[in-house]
């Protein structure tokens, strides 16, 4: 906790650098050409095109210089991205050494593959979306501990990508039913639920008895 802690620390006084810079760290609004499973499909496509802007969550970032890589994530998949001194104004370069691990970020750029065939975004201009103060869990180990998982849904939809799909696919699954009954005349209708044992964070269970049903 205490680590965490410090970390925080670290990334509030980066917030406060950009502020100090007159930049806005949660700006309202970022237009993208496009979501990264795009360009991976178009991959062949893609190559050369000199005008694409992505938005996502930094979930990784390595190297240090003149040369920055990182791999970034939206809601569609995960794409490289790469920082040059000599690409980027002088002074956003330098902001770079700003971007932690769990920053929202726009960037745009050039797409070509790596030389070892890796798609990658050359970014030549990008701005904070979201200045993150609280860092992930740890990459190679995820998050284990289920108490968290349960406590801090959200945690558990960034970092596993099991969960996150068996909510996207329940998700459909639903909206699938309901435009099968829309379209055969059904009515959606919500109605409360009556169960014999209440539950809740710190719900205690007690008897009563329901005259309506004779029951306790």
């Amino acid at each position: 906790m205490e680590e965490i802690l410090d970390q925080k620390k670290i990334r509030i006084e980066k917030l406060e650098k950009l502020k100090g810079l007159g930049l806005n760290p949660y700006p309202y609004k970022f237009v993208r050409t496009h979501i990264i499973k795009e360009i991976r499909e178009k991959e062949e496509e893609m190559v050369g095109a000199n005008s694409v802007a992505i938005a996502g969550r930094i979930m990784a970032k390595r190297g240090h210089g003149k040369t920055v890589f990182a791999d970034i994530k939206d809601e569609s998949g995960k794409l490289q991205i790469y920082f040059r001194k000599d690409t980027l104004d002088k002074k956003l370069f330098e902001i770079v050494d700003l971007i932690d691990i769990g920053d929202f970020i726009g960037a745009q750029g050039e797409i070509f593959k790596t030389g070892t065939g890796e798609l990658t975004l050359l970014v030549k201009g990008f701005e904070f979306l979201s200045k993150s103060v609280f860092p992930l869990p740890e990459k190679w180990h995820g998050l284990k501990d289920k108490e968290i998982r349960y406590r801090k849904r959200y945690l558990d939809l960034i970092m596993n990508k099991d969960v996150r799909e068996m909510v996207v696919m329940r998700a459909k699954i639903i909206k699938k039913m309901r435009e099968i009954l829309d379209s055969k005349g059904f009515i959606e209708v919500e109605t409360p639920t009556l169960q014999p044992l209440y539950g809740g964070a710190f719900a205690q269970p007690f008897k009563t008895y329901y005259n309506a049903l004779d029951r306790d």
